[in-house]
């Protein structure tokens, strides 16, 4: 570590992705992702482009700049180094359950569930070819703590066992511990 300062971050502000036209992005964004489209103005530094905001869900936004002369070019982003390789969005288990069939209903290609241990994720491109990523968490956090803090003490658990990767009992163990904490008279 160093003396120098740090500047805290508090969460996401927003993400903004270059699109092709305003269509495209309110058919993707809203229309198959279900994100409320709530605004629309000028990109304040290119007149030539217009700026779409979308909610995904937790009152953040992720935002669209849009140019009636660009058509949707498909192709894969994120393999360049420094490139955003996906973006990941949270939905409910009874929701992920159904998302095959959804994609399905709109014609978009996926990967198919993916185990991951202590979550479930989909990947799927948007319209341009970003990757995108639905998933869940398979737990919920003890009122008073975060995901975060759930998931950094299931990293330390597995690394104590020696654990590949964190799995189901790795979160249990974290979220028993948690628990055990709270207090109490008895102790």
């Amino acid at each position: 570590m160093t003396d120098l300062p740090i500047i805290p971050t508090q969460g996401v502000h927003h993400i903004t992705l270059s699109g092709a036209t305003r269509q495209i992005s309110i058919d993707f964004w809203e229309g198959v992702l279900g994100m409320p489209f709530l605004f629309e103005q000028p990109n304040l530094d290119d007149p030539n482009q217009s700026h779409l905001y979308f909610d995904p869900g937790d009152g953040r936004l992720i935002t669209v700049f849009t140019n009636e002369q660009r058509q949707a070019e498909r192709h894969k982003s994120g393999e360049a180094i420094g490139s955003v390789h996906h973006l990941a969005f949270n939905v409910s288990q009874a929701v992920f359950d159904q998302v095959e069939d959804r994609l399905a209903a709109h014609r978009i290609a996926h990967s198919g569930r993916k185990d991951r241990g202590f979550m479930e994720s989909i990947y799927f491109r948007d319209p341009l070819g970003l990757l995108i990523e639905l998933a869940y968490y398979r737990f919920t956090p003890p009122e008073g703590y975060r995901m975060a803090d759930v998931m950094i003490a299931a990293h330390r658990i597995r690394v104590a066992a020696g654990d590949y990767n964190i799995a189901q009992k790795h979160i249990a163990q974290a979220i028993d511990a948690m628990t055990r904490s709270r207090d109490t008279l008895s102790r």
